[in-house]
């Protein structure tokens, strides 16, 4: 059930469950439930349905426990605090529902085929009590930028001309004052081995929205103007990393845009970044299958290579700008945009391998692994070829982000080119003409 928010309707306890939405700024739900209840309970269940998956990994479980900690800092500063459960979702909410005689839940869509059977799961357990469901994830949630006859689009060009008319909703304030109901125990919140064993790279970004705060507004201050031409710069590396932070909702997409002075330099650019992760989104939403089966197929009969995928993997590729890609993922677990673009279609164009392999390694190391954008994007790059010696040439003629990850590029340590680019794309093209 979908309720607008911020009507009060006089009930005395709200659960606020905090999914992928771990800030107190503009946050619908949590903004709507302090306006109508007397005590509002701030949820979020440790999903034993997750931590238990192969894709829970170190680099995000990190981001993700400090982001609760973080998250628990701020309630607590407003007289609440972060209420910690264990085990089903859906059972853990309804049982606090119910012991607090709650008369509604509050939670923010999501889109992924998980997300929405949570939702619907969650429904059907709350019994009579309101599931209210909030739009706080993007700017233009899925259904509210289609086309003329209703449909949602399948191309981003027509898609993002629209999405620039699209009003977004208001971004609300953060509560001043939250109350807990007396007595309730808050639980134990979660680090990272709680959530995911195993080591993380070493300079994963920390989480939470106080860092995503101290990055947005300095970026959008001193690099905004220079986003237009310097966005793909890799050595200069002046993109905003606001990514991990809009994937676990530290840092609001609607207040992030609301930011951006559409007069300035470099706002445009910025802003069709905003608009590839809401087109992304809305595809899930209408084609969950996408995040395993080929969105637009082109009958690809991908090769087997183990040694050849290890190499891409590992940054051992003899390609420069591939390798120097690679390790900054394993270092960081984040990697420039343009070096994602050279090294997905590197695994794809050169080494013919599934973009599904590529797609669950950046799964395991990135912190803004978000299923609608890595995944799409994955299948995006699949169908372009990118020479990596090119892309190296304009990107980084100075070889200076190739440096910072690759030390020993020029030296007899690093290797040669696994495959030579002429003969690889050659090979790609026969591949798929092959009936």
């Amino acid at each position: 059930m979908k309720c607008a928010a911020g009507e009060d309707r006089g009930v005395t306890v709200a659960v606020v469950v905090f999914t992928r939405d771990l800030r107190v700024r503009d946050h619908p739900a949590l903004h709507a439930a302090a306006r109508s209840a007397e005590f509002v309970v701030p949820l979020f269940v440790v999903d034993a349905a997750i931590t238990g998956l192969p894709f829970n990994r170190p680099n995000p479980a990190a981001f993700l426990a400090q982001s609760l900690s973080d998250l628990d800092a701020s309630l607590r500063s407003r007289g609440a605090a972060l209420v910690i459960r264990r085990g089903d979702v859906a059972r853990e909410v309804a049982r606090l529902a119910a012991s607090l005689d709650a008369a509604a839940v509050h939670i923010s869509a999501d889109y992924s085929r998980y997300a929405v059977r949570r939702e619907q799961r969650l429904a059907a357990a709350l019994g009579r009590r309101e599931l209210v469901v909030h739009d706080a994830h993007v700017i233009a949630p899925p259904g509210s930028v289609t086309t003329g006859d209703g449909r949602p689009f399948s191309v981003f060009t027509p898609y993002h001309r629209k999405w620039q008319h699209h009003h977004p909703r208001s971004v609300l304030p953060a509560p001043r004052r939250l109350t807990l109901p007396e007595g309730l125990a808050t639980g134990r919140l979660p680090d990272a081995a709680d959530l995911c064993r195993g080591a993380r790279s070493p300079d994963v970004a920390a989480g939470g929205e106080t860092a995503g705060r101290k990055r947005m507004s300095p970026w959008l201050a001193r690099h905004l103007a220079g986003y237009d031409d310097g966005h793909d710069d890799l050595a200069a590396d002046v993109t905003s990393r606001l990514s991990p932070y809009l994937h676990f909702g530290c840092v609001s997409p609607v207040e992030l845009a609301s930011k951006v002075d559409r007069r300035r330099r470099g706002a445009d650019a910025f802003l069709r970044q905003l608009a590839w992760r809401d087109f992304f989104h809305q595809v899930l939403a209408d084609r969950p299958e996408v995040v395993d089966a080929d969105w637009r197929t082109k009958h690809d009969r991908w090769r087997t290579d183990d040694a050849a995928f290890e190499a891409w993997r590992e940054g051992r590729t003899g390609y420069p700008l591939v390798d120097a890609g690679m390790r900054q993922l394993a270092r960081e677990g984040w990697m420039h945009n343009r070096s994602r673009l050279v090294t997905a279609s590197f695994l794809t164009k050169h080494l013919y391998l599934d973009w599904r392999l590529g797609a669950r390694h950046f799964f395991d190391l990135l912190v803004d692994g978000d299923i609608a954008n890595n995944t799409l994007n994955w299948q995006w790059v699949a169908n372009r070829i990118l020479n990596p010696e090119l892309q190296q040439r304009r990107y980084d003629p100075d070889l200076r982000y190739v440096r910072r990850y690759v030390p020993e590029f020029g030296t007899p340590d690093y290797p040669p080119p696994i495959v030579e680019h002429g003969a690889a794309v050659a090979a790609f093209k026969a591949a798929r003409r092959r009936p």
